[in-house]
This record gives C-alpha cells, structure tokens and sequence, in this order.
C-alpha cells in the first residue's frame, strides 16, 4: 500500500518541474495562512462573539451576517491551504505525518468542519445550545490555530 508521500510525488514533482523559487516554496504556505488564520479567522472569531455579546439588534445582526458570509471561505481557504502545505512538505521531501503542524491543521479542519455542521443544521433547530457549542468549538479552533502557527513556524526555521 503505497503511503501519503508516494500518492502526492507525481503532483509535487509536476509543481517541482515548474522551477517555482525555494523561498516561494519553503515561505508561500505560511505567509499565504498567516492572512487566513490572523486576518480572516480573526474576523470571522469576532463577528461571531460580537453577534452573542453586543445588546445592540443592528449590530448584533450586521455581525452575524458578516460571520455568515466570511466563514465558509476561511474554511476553504483553511482547506486549501492544508493540501498546499502538504504539497509544500512533499516538494521539499519532508515528511508530512511527522510533524505537529500537519496534525493540529487537521484538528482545526475537524473542528471547524464540525462547527459548519452545526450552522448547517441552523442550530439544530435554533437551539441555544448549539449556539453555544458553536462559539466554544469556533473559539477552540482559533486558539489551536496560534498553536498551529507556532508549530508551523518552528517547521519552516528548522527546514
């Protein structure tokens, strides 16, 4: 049974193939993520509690509508982004299941995959405690995403 890395060399070796600099490489995933987890997930992170938190109704909606529309894509970029960093490791022939990193993106992928479920089923029926598990696990996913990015940094200074 061929492993993970055997799978994706015939996809890295293409992108190898069209002499894309080191830096760009080595640097691109984490600068391109670095905007999705602190620019993106942070607003997404904000509008959520802003919309739960704020007594003010035109807010409180203005924000949820904001959440709504924002977070699906920090989703798929977040998605995106994980086969671009796998790819990344591939590339350089690094070892992607070794790693830290590789395993805290995938609790945030799960996390936030839960949390989508949760909003697709609008709450289970608008179900207060749904909202809150929501929140929580949308809060959880952004705490392990600094985690992530420490992880991830400490990846690229070491290869």
């Amino acid at each position: 049974m061929p492993n993970l890395t055997e799978i994706l060399e015939p996809i890295a070796a293409w992108f190898r193939s069209l002499g894309v600099p080191e830096p760009i490489v080595h640097w691109g995933h984490p600068a391109m993520m670095a905007i999705v987890i602190f620019v993106m997930a942070t607003f997404v992170g904000v509008t959520g509690w802003r919309s739960r938190l704020t007594e003010d109704k035109e807010v409180a909606v203005h924000s949820r509508n904001s959440h709504r529309k924002l977070a699906p894509w920090m989703f798929l970029f977040m998605m995106l982004g994980s086969l671009g960093g796998v790819l990344s490791l591939v590339m350089q022939h690094k070892p992607i299941l070794e790693s830290s990193h590789f395993w805290t993106g995938s609790i945030v992928l799960i996390l936030l995959a839960i949390n989508a479920t949760i909003s697709l089923t609008k709450f289970g029926g608008n179900r207060s405690g749904l909202r809150a598990l929501h929140a929580y696990l949308g809060s959880t996913a952004l705490c392990v995403m600094l985690l992530h990015a420490v992880f991830g940094f400490r990846l690229g200074i070491s290869i």
